[in-house]
């Protein structure tokens, strides 16, 4: 299953744009990019940018470094998938 990236479609106009672009462009990431038009941090999305990954909320004061915690967030997920299923 593919890791799953959510955003909130006002915070993707306010801050996050960029962000979604780098992810569904990246050619070594296979991730779901998701936006939805509410996802319940309103409190979250008003004041800097935001993304749950697998449901974790991961938030940054710049949209640089939210994709830099997106991508940390993802290899240790992946990393801890390996770990329990080796090939």
């Amino acid at each position: 299953m593919k890791p799953l990236v959510e955003f909130c479609a006002s915070n993707v106009s306010s801050y996050t744009q960029p962000v979604v672009d780098a992810l569904e462009n990246d050619p070594e990431l296979d991730v779901d990019v998701l936006e939805y038009g509410c996802l319940g941090y309103c409190g979250e999305c008003y004041m800097e940018p935001f993304a749950l990954v697998n449901g974790k909320l991961l938030k940054a004061p710049s949209a640089d470094e939210l994709l830099a915690k997106i991508k940390h967030c993802l290899r240790e997920e992946e990393e801890m998938m390996d770990a329990d299923f080796p090939l």
